[in-house]
């Protein structure tokens, strides 16, 4: 049980900090500034300090004031963060004339140090010093000199590896206030880039987390179990209440001195203190910065409701509309119709027409009936920006879909964007608020409960099975491409919304996250992203917390996870994609199941939508197959550095009556019970539905994976064109058994059919059935277990249990 911690925080003395230093035209805390704070903070106490400016001449008493027989000097700069490498921390004798030396010989050296580095690394070179070389530099970093700090020498308890703690704060630009923490010292980036995600370094968001939650986070990794002694040779240094405490500090403060908040003062840019060490149960800082700035606040008045209107509007409106040729404007209009839509209801901007395909055309935006609920723009880019004016000056829409890219994708465009951003972001701030915008750079939407599809692909590049149901479920993607493939490559996935945002120019994945939210029509929300626009991350997740609280699954994937990918994205849809890492702390943490990939977005989505009813009690599987080879992959899939399943064992109960079945089919000298279970390539259909209901009572069972042989001689597996006596239509085949057996189940029943497209017609029919069907064993039993690792955090949020 993790144990409550209160803080208690003297926020009116860090303000006057912060104060002080904005009268002194600096935006930083000296280091003797930062200890102030820390000790205003409520959490641990840091060592004593004494300032000595420099040109002053300190008494003996002076030099002589702090405990103990060593002390630690520090170069004081604006400039220096890394102190070390330029020689600017030393650690000598409390003696007056030695200390006298050193800080002589520190005000002299320093700058010759830094000068060296700064030459050496000129990306990490101040901006006050660019253009500066030699003597110049050397005494530019001379004048910036405030003196030497004389900290108190507190030895700590160990040296070793891993006894070193960072914590740190950073206002990012997606997700507003972080708190870290990990590996501490001056190696903490590699440690950060060797260990595997989550084992040196966390993160989380603070306004979504506290001390306790954090604190568990932190318990993963390898600093806790080296502070915390659980290592060969080490001992306990810290207490868990001293962490939760020192967490809960550093989290209360950057809710406090956060954008977020309307009352902070000022926000905390970035605080960072690197490292803690410990010395005899107390936490020493060692070092620390703080950065701080005046609040400029995001103002968000989208009037989002209308967002309603663009999804299921009474009235539909088009631009760019081509009557002789298949342009973008035309593909929509047939894909509009073709989806059912009324072609009372739709209206085509078109001068010198009075129709097309049966749709009434009038000349201009003045001559339409009355308001539409949405207006598709499919024209030329340039021509944009005027009838977004004209737009927004007569009021005749609730909602525009802007289709053309161009806007903001580069350099070139990003005027004509920031153009179009400023018009729609004033009529936000009038009355009404004028319309909502999707896009710019939008592939459309399909809306199936609003009976029409915007996408600009001709039927006959994407068929569409209008029979087939849809599910409960919505994806949003800023990408239209990565949906359409999406939607080509699984259209077993058939989800009722599939909305593309584009670059965001006006609603925002924030914005749709929260719709959907509150959507009676959809359970599941299933997102890809490139990037958030400000403090939108924040709103994004703050939703996803809002739709696991509703019992709704969020499924996401982030893009841009490297430098490479991050400069990809930027490219595409004019997305600055954020902190990877940073990014999936906070959206994991909300309660979101986060993809690594494009497949497992795929095979999670479709769990998702088709055992999300299903009850998850734990992460005990049963599997089984006919090919000896299955069951063994399933065996070796079930653990990774991301998840982690286990294989249940079977009641007495469960073992007698598989038993029962391998005997009554002539197998019980063939298989062996254990599990997973190789049940023979001559066990029938009958034998593996009957053994799939057998396990699905058993209490301890949690999840089932049955791979079905679709080569086996006993199986029903092939299409009735094939011929009937392997047909999978047969009354007693395995589809129709099976079937029957998952639906009536509480326990989630995934099926394997590993083989060629032969077997298409089969997964497609136990697809149909509802039971999520994978080509290969290692990848069912990966998604499954990622997935109901993500049902197994959402359950604990809902609950309110501290995980």
């Amino acid at each position: 049980m993790t144990p409550k911690i209160t803080t208690q925080i003297n926020f009116h003395a860090i303000t006057e900090l912060f104060k002080r230093a904005q009268q002194e035209n600096r935006n930083f805390l000296f280091e003797y500034e930062v200890y102030n704070l820390l000790a205003r903070s409520g959490a641990e106490t840091p060592p004593k300090s004494i300032l000595i400016p420099r040109g002053a001449r300190p008494s003996e008493e002076e030099l002589l004031a702090l405990p103990g027989e060593k002390v630690v000097l520090k170069i004081v700069s604006p400039t220096i963060i890394h102190k070390t490498e330029v020689k600017g921390v030393q650690v000598v004798e409390k003696d007056p004339n030695k200390i006298r030396s050193s800080i002589r010989r520190m005000l002299y050296e320093v700058p010759e140090n830094y000068a060296a580095w700064c030459q050496a690394n000129p990306d990490g070179m101040p901006d006050v010093y660019r253009g500066l070389a030699g003597e110049a530099l050397i005494a530019a970093i001379s004048r910036d000199l405030q003196g030497v700090l004389m900290v108190q020498f507190m030895p700590p308890d160990s040296g070793a590896f891993g006894n070193e703690l960072i914590v740190g704060l950073r206002n990012t630009r997606e997700f507003g206030m972080i708190i870290s923490a990990g590996l501490g010292g001056t190696d903490t980036e590699l440690y950060a880039k060797r260990f595997r995600k989550g084992q040196a370094i966390i993160a989380a968001s603070c306004e979504l987390t506290d001390g306790e939650s954090f604190f568990e986070l932190f318990r993963k990794t390898i600093s806790y179990r080296k502070l915390a002694g659980l290592t060969r040779g080490q001992r306990r240094i810290v207490t868990d209440e001293q962490l939760i405490e020192c967490f809960s500090s550093f989290i209360e403060m950057g809710c406090t001195y956060s954008i977020t908040n309307p009352d902070a003062e000022y926000v905390i840019e970035e605080m960072e203190i690197n490292p803690y060490a410990f010395t005899d149960f107390l936490m020493v800082p060692l070092d620390g910065m703080c950065k701080f700035s005046l609040p400029q606040r995001v103002d968000n008045r989208r009037p989002v409701a209308k967002i309603d209107n663009l999804l299921h509007p009474k009235t539909i409106g088009l631009i760019g509309v081509s009557a002789t040729r298949k342009n973008f404007g035309r593909i929509i209009l047939d894909n509009i119709l073709g989806q059912g839509y009324s072609r009372e209801k739709v209206f085509i901007v078109k001068q010198g027409t009075d129709e097309i395909d049966g749709v009434v055309c009038v000349p201009d935006l003045k001559s339409l009936p009355g308001k539409l609920d949405l207006f598709v723009v499919a024209i030329g880019v340039e021509q944009v920006p005027v009838l977004v004016d004209e737009i927004v000056d007569l009021d005749c829409a609730n909602s525009v879909m802007l289709i053309p890219g161009g806007m903001g994708e580069n350099e070139e465009s990003r005027l004509r964007a920031e153009r179009v951003i400023a018009k729609i972001n004033g009529v936000h701030a009038t009355e009404g608020g004028g319309p909502v915008f999707l896009g710019a750079n939008c592939m459309g939407v399909i809306s199936h409960p609003g009976k029409y599809d915007t996408w600009f692909i001709p039927e006959e590049k994407l068929p569409k099975n209008r029979k087939i149901k849809p599910h409960r479920a919505a994806l949003v993607s800023q990408s239209g491409a990565f949906m359409l493939h999406r939607s080509s490559q699984c259209p077993e996935l058939a989800p009722a919304y599939l909305v593309s945002m584009g670059n965001q120019t006006d609603l925002t994945l924030g914005d749709m996250a929260k719709y959907f939210k509150d959507s009676p029509e959809v359970d599941v929300i299933a997102v890809y992203a490139e990037g958030f626009n400000d403090l939108d991350g924040l709103e994004f997740a703050k939703a996803v917390r809002g739709a696991v609280l509703m019992s709704k699954e969020v499924l996401f994937y982030k893009a841009g996870r490297t430098p490479e990918g991050q400069t990809a994205t930027s490219g595409h849809t004019a997305s600055l994609a954020g902190d990877y890492m940073v990014c999936e702390s906070c959206i994991r943490q909300a309660g979101a199941i986060v993809a690594r990939s494009f497949t497992e977005f795929q095979d999670l989505f479709l769990l998702a939508e088709n055992i999300g009813k299903k009850k998850i009690k734990g992460n005990r599987l049963a599997a089984m197959s006919g090919a000896g080879f299955e069951a063994v992959g399933m065996a070796d899939s079930i653990q990774s550095d991301d998840f982690q399943m286990q294989l249940a064992s079977y009641s007495a109960t469960t073992t007698g009556e598989i038993k029962k079945v391998l005997a009554e089919k002539g197998l019980d000298r063939l298989v062996t019970v254990s599990n997973p279970l190789d049940i023979n390539p001559s066990a029938d259909d009958e034998a593996h539905a009957e053994i799939v209901r057998v396990l699905t009572e058993d209490g301890a069972i949690d999840a089932i994976v049955v791979g079905l042989d679709p080569l086996s001689p006993a199986m029903h597996t092939l299409d009735k064109t094939r011929g009937q006596a392997f047909s999978m239509d047969a009354a007693k085949g395995i589809v129709s058994l099976l079937s029957e057996v998952a639906s009536n189940s509480e326990v989630p029943v995934i099926a394997v059919v590993d083989g060629g497209r032969l077997y298409d017609p089969f997964r497609d029919a136990l697809l149909g059935k509802g039971i999520p069907t994978f080509p290969v064993c290692d990848r069912a039993v990966a998604s499954l277990s990622l997935y109901i690792e993500s049902r197994l955090y959402a359950d604990s949020i809902r609950a309110g249990v501290t995980v």
